[in-house]
């Protein structure tokens, strides 16, 4: 194995459950998913390139994003985990579908996923100041679906 597939294995391992979030957040669950396995087969195919890059995550998202289109729409809905296996707002999947598919993501990745504001502009193809308009509008939209006072 060369070193720039050793890399990519590492990378792989430590960047997948990022991407995958990310993706399956602003394209829904079977469209997000295959969006991930496009994203990292191209990574493969370009190892040497994506390990030179600043924000190879980011890169990838938007490989993920362009290859894997809009052809189909599924419903934005997360599933909701049982009470043994997170303790999260049950309200929290469907107040997420309510957003926009920017700011979904904008919270996800920065929120969830901890993603720098940086770097998640970078993949959603945005300002930092856009992305941070995205976060603040969608966190606005989240706490009035969820009931919370700011």
């Amino acid at each position: 194995m060369t070193d720039d597939e050793s890399w990519f294995v590492a990378f792989h391992a430590s960047a997948e459950p990022k991407l995958r979030h990310a993706l399956v957040a602003a394209l829904g669950q079977q469209a997000g998913t295959e969006a991930v396995g496009i994203a990292f087969a191209y990574g493969w195919e370009h190892c040497a390139e994506i390990r030179a890059m600043e924000n190879p995550v980011g890169y990838l998202y938007r490989v993920g994003r362009t290859r894997t289109g809009r052809r189909r729409r599924e419903p934005r809905l997360l599933p909701v985990p049982t009470a043994e296996e997170h303790h999260i707002e049950p309200g929290l999947p469907a107040a997420l579908a309510a957003l926009t598919e920017q700011q979904r993501a904008a919270v996800v990745m920065v929120h969830a996923d901890g993603w720098t504001r940086r770097e998640a502009a970078e993949a959603l193809s945005v300002s930092v100041s856009s992305l941070d308009t995205h976060l603040a509008r969608g966190l606005q939209r989240l706490r009035a679906e969820l009931g919370v006072a700011s």
